[in-house]
């Protein structure tokens, strides 16, 4: 046992060794291939070209009219009219600033998909880290039940062991069986999951110990960061300036709307040349568009208010568990429960225990180790999530 057990720590040593930064590159190939990004980066890059179309200037229009009269061959007139619209200069300038601001909410939007999908691809890579060693904790079981079999085995032979001590030691392996495959199971599709998102290109993660995790000082630390960087927050910030400057448009659209154009008339022996100067109040079509951008902004402002109410509420949650989960996680010594379970597999071969006893305090002994495994993976997921938008 503790060949294996020392095997099996080295094992793990190598592996942290050799494999740093392994989730980081996973997340870059992530970002790099995952179809879904990929998809949003067009579709808001087209987006912005069509907020740049709502400042366009309008078409020319030409206009040619021939006239026709009794007694005269071919036309007896003609009429030449070419023309340009256009708003008044400054409600350009208005829409010019809105749209800015239209463009940053696409990027912030974007921004906080990219760090949604790169942080379900870091969870899967901690699953994948569960995984990992609930599998290297289960081939130790496998190890020890398949070299107290063959001891026990030679053992009855002997007669120094009976049918009932070798049965459980049997029902031990396939219970130990089962969860390996179960084990596999869940790792095929955690990993299948993770190459759906990398594009199903090949990924190769093999990691079994997780990075490090910046510790967090204090909470006003913690909702500083958070406040200031939160995707989702900056994204609802960007849409409340973007809803007001909107405001600021929609006051300017009772200015008139302006044509200047170019006229020629012609008629027997005659030719005439002109400009042409007009223009529309937009009474009826403007009408009720400053109340919707008015009601829009309101809305906006009152989406801000209730994500960063949403924000603040998460902080002060993920705190108190992160908080918990440390206390939590202190109460398990590992190395003790790795030296206990070393001491009764001494104790069983030597004869000093029965398989039956062996069985029922090593399997409470890996009962806290499982325990230990799934706490640890809580706690890295919540501090994923709460670092998400470092991402």
């Amino acid at each position: 046992m503790k060949k294996i057990g020392w095997m099996w720590l080295a094992g793990l040593a190598f592996a942290s060794s050799v494999q740093a930064q392994k989730i980081e590159e996973v997340l870059q190939s992530v970002e790099q291939n995952n179809k879904e990004l990929q998809a949003v980066f067009h579709s808001t890059e087209a987006a912005k070209m069509e907020v740049q179309t709502q400042n366009n200037l309008e078409d020319p229009s030409v206009e040619y009219s021939p006239f026709f009269a009794k007694g005269i061959d071919g036309m007896a007139s003609s009429e030449l009219v070419v023309t340009q619209g256009f708003d008044f200069p400054t409600l350009y300038a208005a829409r010019n600033r809105s749209g800015k601001l239209q463009k940053d909410v696409l990027d912030r939007q974007q921004q906080a998909l990219r760090r949604d999908i790169l942080l379900q691809a870091k969870n899967l890579c901690l699953d994948l880290i569960r995984l990992n060693q609930e599998q290297a904790l289960l081939m130790e079981r496998q190890k020890n039940a398949d070299a107290l079999l063959q001891l026990f085995e030679k053992r009855l032979k002997e007669g120094d062991a009976n049918a009932l001590e070798v049965n459980k030691i049997k029902m031990e392996r396939m219970k130990v069986q089962t969860e390996v495959a179960q084990n596999h199971a869940a790792h095929r599709t955690a990993l299948q999951q993770l190459l759906a998102m990398n594009g199903n290109l090949p990924l190769e993660f093999a990691e079994d110990r997780y990075p490090a995790v910046e510790a967090i000082r204090d909470y006003h630390t913690l909702y500083n960061e958070v406040m200031m960087q939160d995707a989702d927050l900056q994204a609802a910030d960007a849409a409340s300036r973007a809803a007001e400057e909107q405001v600021s448009v929609n006051k300017q659209n009772w200015l008139p709307k302006l044509e200047v154009g170019y006229r020629r008339n012609t008629s027997v022996g005659e030719k005439s040349n002109g400009f042409l100067v007009g223009g529309s109040f937009p009474i009826f079509s403007n009408r009720k568009k400053l109340k919707i951008a008015k009601a829009q902004a309101l809305s906006a402002n009152l989406q801000l208010d209730n994500t960063r109410l949403q924000v603040e509420a998460r902080i002060q949650g993920q705190f108190n568990e992160m908080q918990q989960l440390q206390e939590a996680m202190q109460a398990y010594d590992v190395p003790l429960m790795h030296h206990t379970l070393r001491l009764l597999y001494d104790a069983v071969t030597a004869g000093q225990l029965s398989i039956i006893d062996f069985y029922v305090e090593a399997d409470n002994v890996y009962g806290n180790l499982q325990s230990y495994i799934t706490l640890e993976n809580q706690y890295q997921k919540l501090m994923a999530d709460i670092y998400k938008n470092r991402l």
